[in-house]
């Protein structure tokens, strides 16, 4: 009789247990998807995070800012990570958002590109860039130096595949869109960047962490920035000249000197304001203790009012009129 009677008892806590469990895993779990630009410094933040909070676990995939909003809006993220502002058609769609820091897009060439010198010393105006990014014209890098070449150096312009910030962010900076953008279609920040540099022709687009080594601030091997004529007068100026080495550039971006666009802010959405709590004390401590990660893991940091704003949207509602 005993037996009979704690059977079933036993079967139902068990029942329970496990329910209970699944609900706790699902609480205690944060998953992203998105912006290349954001993955490594998300990688880094996960991984300080859990140093004080080991129970959460984080899944990080990358896959472009357009992925990260779709799949965060489809409810196949909690979060999703994106490299571009956030436009008012998204905002009507419940996209819920808070910014992170800063991060720029520059414009690189094949560091073996038969003319590097002269693109170093008089880089391209704004006006060339949309020329050779959405008009393919010039079509040779010697007809763009005016240059008379018994083989001709065809310009072999790469771009984004995937829907993402870099490429809405490059684009904007001549007043055009990714779709705008005519070359050979390459999946990722990663792909890009490997295209650029197995190409001595190649043009191309990547950020700040994909031309930069975060560890060492030197220039990755194979690529180089193409420097932008800012005031226009056909030639890379002092104030122009920052791309030495990450420390440097950053510097200029902080200072203003590098063009926004192509620099933009950085954000976190989500379709509505979470109600997860680990995603709030997630964003929370990115917020306040995750900033001093930022500069180091080569981002730029916004300024704390700017912080002190993005915060007040973690807080509880009932504690936002206090």
């Amino acid at each position: 009789m005993k037996a009979s009677f704690f059977a079933p008892l036993f079967v139902a806590l068990l029942f329970y247990s496990c329910g209970g469990s699944s609900h706790e895993n699902q609480e205690s779990s944060i998953s992203f998807s998105g912006a290349f630009a954001l993955y490594p410094l998300v990688q880094q933040w996960a991984a300080e995070y859990n140093k004080t909070h080991p129970n959460i676990r984080f899944d990080i995939q990358a896959g472009g800012a357009g992925k990260g909003l779709t799949d965060a809006l489809n409810g196949a993220v909690d979060v999703g990570m994106v490299s571009r502002e956030i436009t008012d058609a998204e905002k009507q769609k419940g996209v819920w958002w808070i910014a992170l820091c800063k991060d720029a897009v520059l414009p690189t060439v094949n560091a073996k590109n038969p003319y590097i010198d002269m693109l170093l010393l008089r880089g391209l105006k704004k006006e060339e860039f949309k020329s050779v990014f959405t008009e393919n014209h010039p079509a040779t890098w010697d007809s763009l130096f005016k240059v008379a070449s018994a083989v001709p150096h065809k310009i072999s312009v790469y771009t984004r595949a995937d829907a993402s910030g870099a490429g809405d962010s490059w684009a904007a900076y001549f007043g055009k869109t990714q779709d705008d953008i005519k070359g050979i279609g390459v999946a990722g920040d990663p792909g890009v960047a490997d295209a650029v540099k197995k190409d001595k022709n190649g043009i191309g687009y990547n950020n700040t962490l994909f031309v930069y080594n975060m560890h060492t601030g030197e220039k990755i091997p194979g690529i180089e920035v193409l420097p932008i004529d800012i005031n226009g007068n056909g030639r890379i100026d002092d104030s122009e000249h920052f791309y030495k080495d990450l420390p440097t550039f950053l510097e200029a971006l902080d200072a203003g000197k590098y063009p926004s666009p192509p620099s933009r802010d950085l954000y976190f959405i989500t379709k509505g304001r979470p109600q997860k709590k680990a995603v709030l004390d997630f964003f929370e401590w990115v917020l306040t203790d995750g900033q001093k990660f930022v500069h180091t893991a080569g981002y730029m940091p916004l300024h704390q009012e700017v912080l002190t704003e993005q915060l007040k949207k973690t807080a509880p509602a009932e504690s936002k009129g206090k």
